[in-house]
C-alpha cells in the first residue's frame, strides 16, 4: 500500500481541498502517513497570497524532497498555479496540479507513475482565467469532529490592488446548492452540529448563476438540514450587508452572530488606492444594521498597515476608525509587496521598520478591543458547542465555542464533547485566550 503524506498551506479554502484530496486518496487505497520521513508520496497544497507563503510554499517542496529523494512530490493549488505563466518549474517537483485539477489527483498520479521512467515533470494546469466551471470536491468527514468547513465558492472578480488571488483562483465559480445540501446531510448523518460556509469571495456566491445574491438562499436552504444546529459565515464583503439580509438571517436560529467583515484600512483615501470599492462611512453602516438586529455580535476585521501611500494621518484614521467600530478580533496584517499585482509598483512605499511600528498599535489597540468585548459576557448565560478536553492551569476542563466564538472552559466530570450546553460566565477565567 502506498503511504501518502499531506500539508496545506493557506486558508480555510485550502484546507478544505486538502481534505478532500486526503479523501479521495483513503478511498483509492492509500494510506495516509504523517508528513515526515518514510512517505511515497508528499502533496502539498500551495499558497501565493503573499511573496512569504511563496516562499514557504518553495521550502515545504524541498523539504519533501530531501525526506525522500525518491518520492512523488506533488505540488498543488495557488502557488503552482500563478507560477504557470512563467513556464518555470522547481526541479524538486514531479506532479504540478494547479486550481480545479484537484479532482484529478488520483488519476494523474496513475498517469505519472505509469511514465515516471521518463523522468519528466507532469504539469496539469489550466487557464484558470478562462475557466467557468465549480471544481467539484466534497467531503464527509473533516478533520474538526464538531464543527466543518464547506467550501461552496471559488474565484474573484474584485482585483484589489495588492491581491494575488484572482489570477491563481479564476473568476466566481459558485457551488450548486444541491450539491451543498448532499455534503452538509452526510455531515449531519456523521454528527457533526455545525457547518462554516467558506469560499474565496463568499459574497459572491451565486452571481455567476443569474446575476442574483444567492448566498441567502443557499443559508436558509442549510439551515433546513436536521442535525445542524449552527451555521457560521466566512468572511464577508461589506456591501451584503443590508437591512433585508441582515433581517433575514436573524430571523434563523441556527445563524451565529459571528461576522467577519473584512476592512483592510479604515481610511477612505487608503480604502480607494486598495480598490476596496466602499468608503469607512459605509462600512460603519453595515457594522450598525449588523447591530440593530443582533444582540452583541462578534464583529471580526482584517487590517492591512503599511500599505504604500500611507502617511501618519492616514494610519491614524484607520487606528481611530478601528477603535470606533469596536471590534471583538482584529487580525493584523504588514502589507507585504506583491509582484504581479498594481500596489507593488506603486510610489511610496513604506518601510518595514514604520509596518512594524504600526502593526503593534493595531495589535495593542486590537487585543484592548477583543477583552472587553469578552468580559462583557460576565455574568451572561451562553450555549457552547463542546468540543474537547483538556488541562489549563493543572485543570481539566471541556473547551468549546459560543455562538459568537469565544472559546470557553468547562469544569464537568461528564463527557460534553459534541454537545450543546448552556453555561453561565462567571468570571473572566472561563474565557480562554
Amino acid at each position: 500500500m502506498k503511504k501518502a503524506a499531506l500539508h496545506n498551506l493557506g486558508c480555510k479554502v485550502n484546507a478544505y481541498e486538502t481534505e478532500a484530496m486526503q479523501e479521495m486518496l483513503e478511498q483509492a487505497g492509500y494510506e495516509i502517513v504523517p508528513f515526515r520521513e518514510g512517505a511515497d508520496i508528499y502533496i502539498i497544497n500551495t499558497c501565493t497570497v503573499t511573496n512569504i507563503a511563496d516562499r514557504k510554499s518553495r521550502q515545504m517542496l524541498h523539504r519533501a524532497r530531501k525526506m525522500n529523494p525518491d518520492a512523488i512530490v506533488v505540488a498543488a493549488g495557488c502557488y503552482v498555479q500563478a507560477q504557470a505563466e512563467k513556464q518555470e518549474v522547481d526541479p524538486c517537483i514531479d506532479i504540478v496540479l494547479g486550481n480545479n485539477r484537484k479532482k484529478d489527483l488520483i488519476a494523474v498520479l496513475e498517469e505519472y507513475q505509469q511514465k515516471k521512467a521518463e523522468g519528466e515533470c507532469l504539469e496539469e494546469v489550466e487557464d484558470i482565467s478562462r475557466t467557468k466551471d465549480y471544481e467539484p470536491l466534497s467531503l464527509t468527514k473533516p478533520g474538526d469532529h464538531t464543527r466543518a468547513y464547506i467550501k461552496v465558492q471559488d474565484g474573484c472578480n474584485q482585483f484589489c490592488t495588492y491581491c494575488i488571488i484572482p489570477y491563481a483562483r479564476g473568476r466566481v465559480r459558485s457551488r450548486e446548492v444541491e450539491d451543498v445540501i448532499r455534503e452538509v446531510r452526510a455531515l449531519a448523518e456523521n454528527g457533526y452540529r455545525e457547518v462554516v460556509l467558506t469560499g474565496i469571495h463568499l459574497s459572491s456566491y451565486g452571481i455567476d448563476f443569474d446575476g442574483e445574491r444567492h448566498l441567502l438562499e443557499l443559508i436558509r436552504a442549510v439551515h433546513e438540514v436536521e442535525g445542524i444546529r449552527r451555521i457560521r459565515l466566512g468572511s464577508l464583503e461589506p456591501g451584503i450587508i443590508t437591512e433585508e439580509f441582515a433581517e433575514a438571517l436573524a430571523a434563523l436560529p441556527k445563524m451565529c452572530p459571528h461576522f467577519h467583515l473584512s476592512l483592510q484600512s479604515g481610511c477612505d483615501a487608503t480604502l480607494k488606492r486598495m480598490n476596496r470599492r466602499y468608503t469607512s462611512g459605509e462600512y460603519y453602516e453595515k457594522c450598525r444594521i449588523l447591530r440593530k438586529y443582533f444582540d452583541r455580535p462578534a464583529l471580526t476585521t482584517d487590517v492591512i498597515v503599511g500599505f504604500p501611500g500611507e502617511t501618519e494621518e492616514e494610519f491614524r484614521q484607520s487606528m481611530e476608525f478601528v477603535d470606533k467600530v469596536d471590534f471583538y478580533e482584529t487580525h493584523i496584517f504588514k502589507y507585504s509587496r506583491r509582484e504581479g499585482t498594481k500596489a507593488a509598483v506603486m510610489e511610496n512605499q513604506v518601510s518595514e521598520q514604520v509596518k512594524a511600528q504600526r502593526s503593534a498599535l493595531m495589535i495593542s489597540l486590537g487585543e484592548k478591543k477583543r477583552r472587553a468585548y469578552e468580559e462583557s459576557f460576565v455574568g451572561s448565560e451562553v450555549e457552547v458547542l463542546v468540543e474537547e478536553p483538556d488541562v489549563i492551569d493543572g485543570r481539566k476542563v471541556q473547551t468549546g465555542h459560543t455562538k459568537e466564538y469565544i472559546k470557553v472552559a468547562l469544569e464537568s466530570g461528564e463527557d460534553l464533547r459534541n454537545q450543546i450546553v448552556k453555561v453561565r460566565i462567571d468570571n473572566d477565567s472561563q474565557i480562554i485566550r
